[in-house]
């Protein structure tokens, strides 16, 4: 039985962010977080991630529902969940965080065709009032053109 495609998406991250860059990264979850991923059962919509003093690298707010047919090993829906990279990108977004106005925001939650789980995580810059203002007003404008395009064919 083939896996349905699980695409679990922080819509709000690009309108609240400039992204500067993209990483994908690994999760290390335990057996009833991926279950419940498996499910569509997670939310990322207000996660963001951190280092900790050993310079690993952390999601913190993510949510991930509780597994229904889990028992007494049933996980903590907003638990800290570890991001895996490699050392040297890992060296790199440390670096870059230092500088001030940059965060780490996660964009899409999926799953490989090999059934691991992946996190697309972006080095992001907070966007201003007046950007988020340009961005609604481009997105009126190609939406308006679209719909005079469709009407003149």
């Amino acid at each position: 039985m083939k896996q349905p495609k699980i695409n679990i998406q922080n819509k709000k991250a690009r309108f609240e962010y400039e992204i500067l860059d993209v990483y994908t990264a690994g999760i290390q979850l335990s057996g009833t977080e991926i279950k419940s991923i498996r499910q569509s059962k997670a939310r990322i919509t207000d996660s963001f991630c951190e280092f900790n003093d050993q310079g690993e690298l952390f999601v913190i707010n993510m949510y991930i529902e509780e597994y229904m047919h889990g028992n007494i090993y049933n996980h903590k829906p907003k638990n800290a969940r570890k991001l895996l990279l490699n050392k040297r990108e890992l060296k790199k977004l440390q670096r870059e965080i230092q500088n001030v106005g940059l965060t780490i925001v996660p964009l899409k939650l999926f799953i490989t065709d090999k059934g691991w789980a992946k996190l697309n995580i972006a080095l992001a810059k907070g966007k201003k009032n007046y950007d988020k203002r340009n961005t609604l007003k481009d997105r009126d404008n190609k939406r308006d053109l679209a719909r005079i395009k469709k009407d003149f064919n």
